[in-house]
């Protein structure tokens, strides 16, 4: 059994990206399963092609993908996708799409098959705020998660995947007034935690 989770590179004008900060401090084996760690690029389409390749040459049972949402409270488990592009920034190749669906031949949305209610309760058990949030926006992270579920349904059908948002760091609000964080051991312990009930749900 193998885990996938992913966390992208900082995009706009941050130094950091909180997701793949607490990626790389996540341990490598976790209820004795393998932990596979992935940089992935704030780019639209480059995103979806990192992650499938790798899902192709590790054929992993989990994936959960994570992204950085600045200004939310708690760790965010996304609940569903939207077939859309709509950047109200540039990613970091310069493409600003608007209005453009992901996959022509894609459903108009697809929904996360990890078990989001149960990975929100067992973070909230451990003392970390988190929620489930119904809308993953319309930039590269809902790009992702809607890639992910994309190929699971077509490609990958015995794999579960899904995507969490985290909140900024607190050195990431030093100038950003009245702007939420969350500690990075805390966004470490959370990730650790949905991985731990999604491998637990996913065996029985």
């Amino acid at each position: 059994m193998r885990v996938l989770i992913t966390g992208f590179d900082p995009f706009g004008k941050e130094k950091i990206n909180p997701s793949f900060e607490a990626i790389k401090r996540l341990p490598d084996k976790i209820l004795d399963i393998e932990i596979i760690k992935l940089e992935i690029p704030t780019v639209f389409y480059k995103s979806i092609e990192t992650l499938r390749s790798k899902m192709c040459e590790v054929q992993p049972d989990i994936v959960i993908c994570t992204g950085q949402a600045g200004g939310r409270t708690a760790i965010s488990v996304e609940r569903i996708a939207i077939n859309i592009d709509d950047a109200r920034i540039e990613d970091n190749e310069g493409n600003k799409p608007e209005d453009k669906p992901i996959f022509f031949d894609g459903e108009n949305a697809y929904f996360s098959n990890l078990p989001i209610k149960k990975i929100v309760e067992g973070i909230k058990e451990i003392g970390i705020p988190a929620e489930i949030s119904n809308s993953a926006g319309t930039f590269v992270c809902n790009h992702l998660l809607y890639g992910l579920m994309y190929y699971i349904q077509r490609d990958f059908k015995k794999t579960i995947g899904g995507f969490i948002h985290v909140p900024y760091l607190p050195e990431q609000v030093l100038e950003k007034r009245n702007t939420p964080s969350m500690s990075l051991d805390n966004i470490v312990k959370a990730l650790e935690k949905a991985i731990e009930v999604s491998i637990t749900e996913y065996r029985k």
